[in-house]
């Protein structure tokens, strides 16, 4: 059980009480979707944790958080919740937003935090805070490739520096009992695709797991992803698993990242902000080989309102308006909502304003079809211009 910290917050089951009312979840849709169902699969293992399934939320900066890992969990079928990207030296610094990004409570297991630095000394320390807290799991990040992260000789960064990488990565290993997992690009950019060997080396040092993100550095998010290039890595390890990460937007592309590269679970990021149903309908079909579709419009807007009532018992009201928008904006664009009213949601500055506004969402409904019918796909657009600037 997880150990109690200044960082643990409250969970709530069943009915949400809160800023925006009374919320009770009904998740029954008798209409399916049907995909050929994949072959059995053992359990996946990270070390001695088994997860309760194979599909895996990846961190997100901004939006891997408790309250979206929550209302993830409350629909069901995440194998393991990861934070977004956590500074090693903020950390042990007790910078008070690094803190609020390892926050959890009870139900939200397993639950891994990711890790970012360039040195030993923090990275091993920073392991072993996470351990005494409680923390289920730990992941190393080689794969951000935004400069901020990168300038310091972490993130994707690491890929360039093939010993002192793997000697960081080993020591954090060793600093800690609980499982450590590795995050990474296929390499720099495409003349040193060192993702192969890394993982090699990593499993030799004893990491549990490589998620591969099917892209270079270089390439930021253009482009499509390689799932020959993640297949590669899959074949590079004897017995750890192998998690597939990029592109992953609905059951048809797991069962793709699946067939074409071998890996033994996904990943999914823009895919969930989306579609937050997405990993209880990937279990769905794994299990059934058939699969409900993701929430209406009234589903959607009662999942905005729980998620946002977890984020005002986390940060406070004002600092849930404000860090909320750009959850918020998916959320109605994905609901299909015109500008003006998104433009309302986004202008509202008290919870007052923000009620009044969803109150006119809610009775316009969508721009097109009905509150209760199905939605289009809505795919979250990924940052571009040089990465650089992001």
């Amino acid at each position: 059980m997880r150990s109690a910290s200044v960082q643990d917050v409250d969970c709530l089951a069943g009915v949400r009480v809160g800023l925006l009312g009374f919320e009770v979840f009904s998740w029954i849709m008798p209409q399916t979707f049907t995909h050929p169902q994949p072959p059995t699969r053992p359990p996946l293992k990270y070390g001695d944790l088994e997860l309760p399934s194979r599909f895996l939320l990846s961190p997100l900066a901004g939006y891997t958080n408790l309250p979206f890992r929550r209302i993830v969990r409350e629909i069901g079928g995440l194998g393991l919740g990861t934070t977004d990207l956590v500074n090693a030296r903020g950390l042990l610094a007790g910078n008070a937003k690094t803190r609020d990004l390892i926050a959890t409570c009870e139900e939200d297991s397993p639950f891994a935090v990711q890790i970012f630095g360039s040195e030993i000394p923090a990275m091993t320390e920073a392991a072993q805070f996470l351990e005494a807290r409680g923390v289920d799991s730990i992941d190393i990040n080689m794969g951000c490739p935004v400069h901020r992260i990168t300038k310091g000789g972490a993130g994707s960064a690491m890929m360039r520096q093939a010993d002192e990488t793997v000697q960081l990565v080993e020591a954090v290993v060793k600093s800690v009992a609980i499982p450590v997992s590795v995050k990474m690009r296929l390499g720099w950019d495409d003349q040193s695709i060192t993702a192969p060997e890394f993982a090699r080396a990593f499993e030799q040092v004893g990491v549990v797991a490589i998620a591969i993100h099917g892209r270079t550095r270089e390439q930021g998010f253009s482009g499509q992803v390689s799932r020959e290039g993640i297949r590669q890595v899959v074949e590079a390890v004897q017995s750890i698993p192998v998690v597939g990460n990029g592109d992953i937007r609905n059951v048809a592309d797991a069962a793709t990242m699946f067939d074409e590269t071998g890996c033994d679970a996904i990943s999914v990021g823009r895919g969930a902000l989306a579609n937050p149903w997405i990993f209880r309908q990937l279990v769905q079909w794994e299990q059934t080989g058939q699969y409900a579709p993701a929430g209406n419009f009234e589903d959607r807007m009662q999942l905005l309102k729980r998620q946002f009532g977890y984020l005002v018992e986390q940060r406070g009201l004002e600092r849930a308006i404000s860090s909320f928008r750009k959850m918020g904006h998916w959320y109605l664009k994905s609901m299909n909502v015109r500008a003006v009213l998104r433009n309302d949601f986004q202008q509202a500055r008290t919870g007052e304003a923000l009620q009044a506004a969803l109150d006119r969402i809610s009775e316009a409904g969508p721009a097109v079809g009905t509150k209760t019918g199905e939605l289009p796909a809505y795919h979250i657009p990924v940052p571009s211009g040089p990465i650089a600037n992001w």
